[in-house]
């Protein structure tokens, strides 16, 4: 069984994620297939007149802002855009692949954050009305009942709350969650770098390997996004994944090149 987390940012290339998918299933591989979306949401909500937003919290990571209008922009792009078109990809690669969110199923629930405390402007804040959260539990047995009859799963957020209101949550995160609530073997998290990077944007200073039980210094390279895909490496790590790879979403076959140990490797090599 392996998870694999492609990101939304620029630059991936989708279609060589999908080949390299739809190989990997007809070799007889289990495989989900979780995704994000947030370069296309951004355009989305700036032609629709409502600009992204994004929060910085206190210890530094940071998301987007989501009111309700927000959400809904989210779950047109994460829900419909990009997962019914990678489904459709996979489709005619002849994978019978299946498009869920976090809300169907309720396959990822979790509490919505009451309170979010951030910086504005070098002071402190704490904002309220957002509706995010965090994945608490998977519905394993959706995803194995699929599995079983030869669907290939291809999930994103958002999540449903313990309260039956949809959250956004992090893609990464909750692969995370996902991989090791079905005992992955591995956690491949693709983006539009080759890995984690020393001195971002230098790609010559990839991070090519470290040790689980050292996991946690790879935050000291980790900046923007990257520190929340750290959060969700170092999370699967502690649940018992045996070895969480950061891959180039935009070579050909990149899934087989994590595999490989290409990219940024936390486990046994």
């Amino acid at each position: 069984m392996i998870v694999v987390k492609v990101g939304g940012s620029e630059g991936i290339d989708l279609d060589a994620v999908c080949r390299d998918m739809a190989s990997l299933v007809h070799e007889g591989r289990e495989l989900v297939f979780v995704h994000g979306g947030s370069h296309r949401t951004n355009v989305v909500a700036e032609k629709l007149g409502h600009p992204p937003q994004f929060l910085t919290s206190v210890s530094g990571y940071t998301s987007r802002r989501t009111d309700r209008q927000t959400l809904e922009i989210f779950e047109m792009v994460y829900c419909g855009e990009i997962n019914k078109g990678l489904v459709e990809r996979l489709q005619a690669l002849g994978v019978n692949a299946i498009g869920l969110s976090g809300i169907d199923g309720r396959l990822l629930e979790g509490r919505r954050k009451d309170a979010l405390k951030v910086m504005h402007k070098g002071r402190r804040m704490v904002v309220r009305d957002d509706l995010t959260g965090t994945v608490d539990t998977v519905n394993v047995d959706l995803l194995r009942l699929l599995l079983d009859n030869g669907y290939t799963p291809v999930i994103s957020p958002p999540a449903i709350s313990t309260n039956s209101e949809a959250i956004n949550v992090d893609g990464d995160r909750a692969a995370a969650k996902i991989a090791a609530a079905l005992g992955a073997e591995q956690l491949i998290i693709l983006s539009n770098v080759p890995g984690l990077l020393r001195q971002f944007p230098d790609e010559s200073t990839l991070v090519e390997h470290i040790e689980p039980a050292r996991a946690h210094e790879l935050m000291e390279h980790a900046e923007g996004r990257m520190r929340i895909k750290v959060l969700g490496a170092i999370e699967a790590i502690e649940e018992g994944i045996g070895k969480v790879v950061f891959g180039d979403a935009r070579i050909e076959a990149p899934v087989r090149a994590a595999l490989a140990g290409k990219g940024t490797v936390i486990g046994p090599r």
